[in-house]
This record gives C-alpha cells, structure tokens and sequence, in this order.
C-alpha cells in the first residue's frame, strides 16, 4: 500500500484542470444578470468578487515579470540560479487560494449580518483592519507557522511549501489545503472583526487582499530591492516589515523568520535569524554581474511568441510554445508595446543556466523575424544591433558567442563573417552553430537512405548536406532554379561522386523520392507531390506545417541538454524541455570543447562528423 496522502494536503479541485474555474460559474452568472437586468445586489458583490479576483492575478503577474526582468533584479538577486521545471509544475496552480476566497467572500456576503450593502469607503475601517492585522492576525500567525514547523504537521503539510529553496512571487500561495484554509481564517477574522466594529467597506475589501498578496511576492521575491538606508533612519522598521532576504532566510534556514510580514513576533520569540540584517545589507550593497562564458544571441520570432519569454507568463514559458486561443486576445494590444520596443529595445538577457563549468545566457536582440526580410535599413540596423552584443561580450569576457537563426544569415551577415572580418581581434569566438545542426539532420536521416529531395538546396546548411551526402553514395535532388549556385555546390564535391548531385527544378521532380528535406518555406500545397509515406525532416524557420496524414515529420533540428545541466526552467520556444535549437547546441560544445577558431561562413563538411562526436562524448543526446 502507497503513502495515504494527508486529509486537506491536495486542493480537490485541481483534478479539473483548468476546469476548476466552473467554481466560478454562479458569480459570473450573477454578475451578467445583474447588469443585464438590473437584478444585482445593492454593492454588485459578485462584479466586485470577479473584478478583485482579476485584479489579484494581475498582481501576481506583475511582480513575477518584474522578478524575472534581469535588468531589474540582476545587482541585488538573492540566489542567481536554481528554478526548475518541476518547481514550475508544482506551483502551476499558485490562485487556488484566490478561488477558495472568493467562494467562502461570496457565502460571507450572503449569510453574515452587516457583510452586504458595504459602502464604496470607509477610512476609519482601514484602521481598524490595520490594527486586527499586525495585533491578532500576526500574533496568531506566528505561532501557527511554528506549529507547521513542528512534527508531524511539517512532513505532512508545510514541507510541500518548502520544496522550493529558490523562490519567486508565486511560491507564496502554493501551499496544502489545510494551511490556505487556515491562512483564510485569519484573514477573515481581520474582515470580520472590520465588519462587526462597523467599519467595512468595499474599498476596503479591495485594499486588503490587494497588499496581502502584495507583500506575501514581496517576501519571495528572490531580490532584495529595499534600501538600508530605511532600517538607518527608522530602526524601528526592522519590527515592521519583513524583506526579500528576511523571508528567503526562513527557506534555508527552517527554525527561522516565521512572521507572516511583521517581524515583530519573531524578535519577541527568539526566533530572528542572527544573520539576517547583515544578509540585507551585503545584498544591498550590489553584487559584481556573473560574466558568462556562453551567449547564444536569439531574436524574438513574431508576435505571439513573444509572450513566451521567461517574464511574460512563466507558466506558458515552461511549455513548448502553442498558439493558444486566448494568446490572440492579446495580440493586438500587444502592438503599441513592441513598436516601442523597436524603437528604443536594447539586447536583453531573457534567460541563463548552467552546464558543467559554463555560465551560460541567452540574449535577444529587440528584433522580430519578419524585420529580417524588410529593407537594407533593417539590415543595417539588426547588424548593428548583433555586432554590439559581440563587442559587449567581447569586453566582458565571454568565450564564445553563438549565433542563432536568423542572426546568422547569409545575406545579412554571410553567417557572421562580417563581424570577424570586421573586428579581427575578437577574443570572444562567434559560431553559427550549423555543422552540428548539419549532423543532426543527417543522424536523422534512415541509415539506409538512397536518395533525398531538399529544398532550401543551396543554402549554407543545404550545401553541407547536399556535399556529406554525395559523398556516402546518396542521390540528392536538389530544388533551385539558380544553376550558377548548383553549378558551384557540385564543383566542391569530389569528381567521383558529383553524379550524384541532381538539379531539379520543381516539386514534381521529388515524387517518388519518401526522404524529402526542407530548407525553405514551402507552401502546404508543395507536400502533396511527397509519395505517401514520405518522411519529411527540415532545417527552416518557421517551420513547415504537418498536413499530410499519410507521412511523418521529424521534428525540429535540437538536442537535449546534458543532464547535469542546472537552472533551466524555459522551453526555447518550440522545442521541447530541456532541449535546444541544434546551432545553440553548437555553440556550447565548442565552448565545452575550448575550441579557439570562429565557426563562420560555409560549413566545413569535414567538421560535421567531429562535432557530433563531441556532442555525444559531452552527454548532448538527439530529439527523437
């Protein structure tokens, strides 16, 4: 027999997914009926409870964008590196909470004398809550916190908060069923006792649960952004409000800091950390930035995906990127905010993690996909742009810097060719990343492939195929209309075995052929002329569309991480987790490797065997 979970540990309704928001049905449906009909209560509870419920996750969001805006948080970040996925996972469900208060809010509005017809306002109320708050809430708090440090309610309830060492603004409502009911207790009591000394309000009710959730981010915001100049002036503020470092003390240190935001208790109880004002003050004194060894310098692809960085919704980011329905409600709005980013954007770091010895980030340029294809002024620009990110590596440090999609294209900047030649004393080594991605298409291939249909045939990446292949006694047809650059592709190739590049023209020509490659947008009407049971593999940005029934479609040119990897809590867009685009994977083994040449330019097909060697000696493994 397994481990019977505790009585009130799961929050019930989590079994329904996001179903569990049919909870709110009756207070949605009281809200439209009221303003449709004008059968609403008197103070319009149930808009009230729907419009703070809002609210309350808007909140959330908010600090947690702002904990993970490197620029904000990058001096005074308390732990550098630890989220993972599962943390991720665990706090998916981070507003149970919310919904718990707005159920028992909505049976207090209906049952309990004085909690209806509640004016807008009401300033006295606001001190009496303030007062029941720090008093007897804090007071009962502190020692209910203690018990739940206690045997056996740690293990069986309050460790599941604790899991998480390295925190961020949602870990602060994810907790058993039990503590959250008991928490709302509490809270209540603060409403209640507001209610009965006739001093609620509506305002009220806005105001308090708005900076409840406020300072429960703000004690697991992983940075210390108060000043300590504050406990200089007022010492007396030390009693009064807890901080960033004050809390984060209490997830490595168990015996410690247990005030819900007023310290006060815990001076009284004995149970401050020692070292807790030196922790504030070292952090307040700033941190030197971690200079990273590896930069894979992205782009943004269009605009929805957009949404999936990391500091947009964690949630979203942690997962392959999908075109969710509700993604397009923000898209147009989405626009006057990116404008401004191309207009004053600057290269950001979106992301960063650790492999083996290597500090590793991901930086984007502020530019989009479709900017790529517009003008020579955007060219210039995006150039200009990537050639700053290099020079800024170069001066801080980093060992290699690797290009990714679009950065590296051959008519913007001949795969980084431009920037080596430009600045010839570049310590930092600039790499595309494309022999490795030339190898994983190739290992994707059947071992016992005879002919293939590409297109995309004369790109970088279709030329080094095109070439590794020939050369093992593979027939490519090849799709372009240029013969000049077919005519050059097969010059590189040995005489001996030159036959075996074809020129094809159209579609048409790849109809008997099951192995096809794409390495140029194709339209879905394109694949129709593929055989059935065609294999389709691609190197092309966006990808193709998986249309035909009949084949199968090898994903996406990555691979998956060494397992020893650290800190990786974001899908790089598309792919899978723990995965990344193949040229990025390129990058870090020749990081790993200390290779000391630029991989720029055309692909050297000799190399293409010796960097998937090394990939696979470093524990980097292919997406099947």
């Amino acid at each position: 027999m397994g481990v019977q979970t505790p009585i009130f540990f799961d929050w019930y309704w989590e079994r329904l997914g996001n179903f569990k928001y049919v909870l709110l049905a009756p207070v949605l449906a009281n809200a439209v009926h009221g303003f449709m009909y004008g059968a609403r209560d008197v103070d319009n509870w149930c808009f009230h409870l729907l419009l703070l419920g809002a609210l309350r996750c808007v909140c959330q969001q908010a600090w947690t964008t702002c904990s993970r805006l490197h620029c904000l948080v990058k001096k005074h970040k308390i732990y550098s590196c630890g989220i993972e996925f599962e943390q991720i996972d665990r706090e998916f469900h981070s507003d149970n909470h919310m919904l718990l208060q707005i159920l028992l809010l909505l049976a207090a509005h209906s049952w309990l004398p004085g909690f209806s017809n509640l004016p807008a306002w009401n300033m006295k109320g606001l001190a009496i809550l303030f007062l029941l708050h720090v008093g007897p809430v804090e007071f009962l708090y502190y020692w209910m916190h203690r018990a739940f440090h206690s045997e056996p309610l740690f293990q069986r309830y309050h460790s599941f908060h604790h899991i998480s060492v390295v925190t961020e603004p949602p870990t602060g409502s994810v907790t058993t069923m039990l503590e959250q009911v008991l928490q709302t207790g509490l809270i209540g009591l603060a409403i209640v006792g507001t209610v009965m000394l006739g001093g609620a309000s509506i305002g009220m009710i806005y105001i308090y649960f708005l900076a409840f959730d406020s300072l429960k981010c703000l004690g697991h915001f992983n940075c210390e952004f108060v000043p300590a100049k504050i406990f200089e002036i007022f010492p007396i503020a030390k009693y009064l409000l807890y901080t960033p470092s004050y809390h984060s003390l209490h997830h490595t240190e168990l015996q410690y800091n247990f005030c819900l935001f007023v310290p006060l208790y815990d001076y009284l109880g004995g149970t401050v950390h020692p070292n807790t004002l030196p922790f504030h003050a070292s952090l307040r004194k700033g941190r030197e930035e971690e200079i990273p060894n590896f930069v894979f310098l992205a782009h943004c692809i269009d605009v929805l995906t957009s949404l999936h960085a990391p500091f947009c919704i964690r949630t979203l980011a942690a997962y392959p990127f999908t075109a969710h329905w509700f993604l397009w409600l923000l898209w147009l709005p989405l626009i006057p905010i990116l404008i401004v980013f191309w207009l004053c954007g600057q290269t950001f770091l979106a992301s960063q993690y650790i492999l083996d010895h290597l500090n590793c980030n991901t930086w984007v340029i502020p530019r989009h996909g479709f900017q790529y294809f517009l003008a020579l002024y955007y060219m210039d620009n995006i150039n200009k742009h990537i050639e700053k990110a290099i020079l800024k590596a170069d001066a801080m440090g980093v060992k290699v810097l690797s290009l990714a999609a679009l950065n590296k294209n051959e008519a913007l900047n001949g795969g980084g060719t431009l920037f080596v030649e430009k600045h010839k004393n570049l310590r930092v080594r600039v790499v595309h990343g494309n022999t490795l991605t030339a190898a994983v298409i190739i290992k994707q291939l059947p071992e016992d492939v005879k002919e293939v249909f590409m297109t995309g045939a004369t790109s970088k990446l279709g030329r080094a195929i095109g070439l590794y292949l020939s050369q093992r006694g593979v027939r490519v047809l090849m799709l372009t209309k240029s013969k000049e650059r077919f005519d050059k592709i097969q010059k590189e190739a040995p005489r001996d075995v030159q036959h075996n590049l074809i020129q094809v023209t159209k579609f048409q020509a790849g109809q008997n052929c099951k192995t096809w490659l794409f390495g140029k947008w194709t339209f879905d009407a394109d694949q129709r002329w593929a055989p059935p049971g065609t294999n389709f593999h691609q190197f092309v940005v966006p990808s193709v569309r998986e249309i035909r029934k009949d084949c199968t479609y090898a994903p996406v040119a990555g691979m998956f991480l060494p397992k020893q990897v650290i800190g990786i809590h974001t899908c790089e867009v598309i792919m899978p987790r723990r995965a990344v685009h193949a040229c990025h994977a390129g990058g870090l083994v020749h990081a790993l490797e200390g290779w000391q040449h630029h991989e720029v330019g055309a692909i050297d097909i000799d190399r293409i065997d010796v960097v998937w060697e090394a990939a696979m000696k470093h524990g980097f493994s292919s997406i099947k």
